[in-house]
């Protein structure tokens, strides 16, 4: 086969020829050669370029360029291999010396498929008929042998003596492939460590209150981007009530992770002090501060109390919390009632919304509604219309939110979702779920009222009679230490559920009690010792528009 022939039909070919004449560019046969490559030619070449008559030795001149250089031995000396393949079963033309060395000597006019198997194995062979058909080049990038070396294939058209005809050339790229590989698996080294840090930080079982069903999702973004700082958290509180928290920490890595954990271990610690949601927030805000001046986080911190039916929670520059109530209605919570953690000088607030038997409340980040291409209010508002048609258990809810928000397993930010329910119980269940209230108006006779209260109420909620004991008594000790350091207007309040028996006394004076040791000389001061003795657990916390309450709470026998 003559390769000087179809060398002059390459497409690099024709560009420069194009170029050339395009730009009046003139050939090495008229004479003009650049300064700077004039001194380095021969003497007889450059003698040729100054003889005006010595227009022939000036083409032949121009042969020696790359023109006129032999293609064969051009293709054998590159390091790259070339193929030259023809016809529609791509029948062996020719093969460079690079070829042979990688895979042998291949024998000319056989088909591709039988003498070209390394082909077959790079999944060429389609590519082949491909440019074939439509005469465009076409290049794929490191595919890989099962010798373990990668290649790089360009594939061009071409017309040779047997007709139209491909040239494959390919370049190895074993060592640029491999350094890839070896950068892939350290960023997915970093990417598990800081997940496996993440979700370690993250609660490992969600706490199951007495009156809600709760449940949690948590998806990282995509195996391209770093994860996010988002968690959650259930923190029962004691009483019946339950504390639920989910937030954000802005930023990426392991840094960020490092942040949520230490914001999550405060909140689970100010929880347990029982105050309001907007004094938890003020004093997450100052910590976060002192953590890094440089991170910031969006944070709901929200509470749950049975016997108000509302979810009383204060936002740091998070998004709306939807609740659904038993009629299928969507409340959004008010708007953010201060700015993100972190930022400082700011008093918090807390609102309110209504969390009835029969509703559901959604509480998530932002990874679930925002979107590049769209305002996130039009996120929350199809977040909205999802919780509206989204019935089932609370991990139901969760998953069908996340497939609503269209959110897959390569979706570019972190979500959270925490999803909680107040079931509406009726018939046996309902029996379970009781409450009771007194309202006392102080004198010596409030005192034996409650006790007498009491042991009515657990005697018709059948008790055994020493649960029945330990009840009363416990109510008895309460209200006594209510009528000794407090102020009216003062309730006992008993509650039971299906786990516990809850007894509750609140009155107007907003001093805590606490534990002490009494001495044998004194004759106060062992109530609140009594009833911590008795009771499987205790608290105290002040009550809103001020005043304090004071609970006990003893945990029922299995049932059979």
């Amino acid at each position: 086969m003559n390769f000087t022939r179809w060398s002059a039909r390459l497409p690099g070919t024709q560009r420069r020829a194009a170029a050339r004449a395009d730009h009046g560019v003139p050939q090495r046969g008229d004479g003009a050669v650049p300064p700077a490559r004039a001194e380095h030619l021969p003497d007889d070449e450059q003698r040729t370029e100054r003889d005006p008559e010595g227009s022939e030795g000036a083409e032949s001149a121009g042969g020696a360029g790359v023109d006129g250089l032999p293609v064969r031995a051009v293709l054998d000396r590159i390091p790259g291999l070339v193929a030259l393949v023809h016809g529609p079963e791509h029948r062996v033309a020719y093969v460079n010396d690079a070829y042979v060395a990688a895979f042998g000597d291949r024998p000319p006019g056989a088909p591709a498929r039988e003498a070209l198997p390394e082909l077959d194995e790079l999944s060429l062979l389609p590519l082949l008929d491909q440019v074939l058909r439509s005469a465009k080049p076409r290049t794929v990038k490191s595919r890989k042998t099962s010798g373990g070396r990668s290649y790089t294939v360009t594939c061009t058209p071409l017309e040779t003596a047997e007709g139209p005809g491909v040239l494959v050339f390919a370049a190895d790229v074993t060592d640029h492939a491999e350094a890839a590989e070896r950068l892939r698996t350290s960023e997915r080294r970093q990417r598990e460590t800081a997940v496996t840090l993440q979700r370690s930080l993250l609660p490992q079982e969600l706490e199951e209150p007495d009156d809600l069903r709760i449940a949690a999702t948590y998806q990282p973004g995509g195996t391209e981007a770093a994860v996010g700082g988002d968690w959650y958290d259930v923190i029962t509180l004691g009483g019946g009530r339950t504390a639920l928290v989910i937030g954000d920490v802005m930023g990426r890595g392991v840094r960020a992770a490092a942040v949520m954990g230490q914001l999550r271990t405060a909140v689970r610690a100010y929880a347990r002090l029982d105050l309001p949601p907007h004094e938890v927030l003020q004093l997450l805000d100052g910590l976060a501060t002192e953590i890094d001046p440089q991170q910031i986080a969006t944070c709901v911190y929200a509470v749950h109390d049975p016997n108000e039916g509302r979810l009383v929670y204060a936002s740091a520059g998070h998004l709306p919390i939807l609740v659904r109530d038993e009629n299928g209605t969507i409340h959004r919570g008010d708007e953010p009632t201060g700015p993100p953690l972190g930022t400082g000088g700011w008093l918090h607030t807390s609102g309110s919304v209504p969390l009835g038997p029969g509703s559901t409340a959604v509480l998530y980040t932002d990874g679930l509604v925002e979107r590049r291409d769209e305002d996130i209010d039009e996120g929350v508002a199809a977040l909205e219309n999802a919780l509206a048609g989204a019935t089932g258990t609370p991990q139901v809810i969760c998953d069908r939110l996340i497939r609503a928000a269209g959110v897959t397993a390569d979706h570019d930010d972190d979500v959270a979702v925490l999803v909680l329910q107040h079931p509406a119980r009726k018939g046996s269940d309902g029996e379970l779920f009781r409450n009771a209230a007194l309202e006392l108006l102080g004198g010596i006779e409030a005192a034996p009222r409650a006790r007498a209260f009491a042991s009515g109420v657990l005697t018709s909620w059948r008790f055994a009679p020493e649960l029945h004991d330990l009840g009363v008594l416990a109510a008895s000790e309460l209200v006594a230490n209510s009528l000794q350091h407090g102020i009216p207007p003062m309730r006992l309040r008993l509650r039971r559920t299906d786990r516990r028996l809850i007894v509750e006394v609140t009155d107007g004076d907003d001093h805590l009690p606490r534990r002490r040791r009494a001495e044998p000389a004194d004759e106060t001061g062992r109530g609140i010792a009594i009833v911590a003795t008795i009771a499987s657990n205790w608290g105290s916390r002040r009550t809103p528009g001020g005043g304090k309450a004071v609970w006990c709470e003893f945990v029922l026998p299995d049932r059979p």
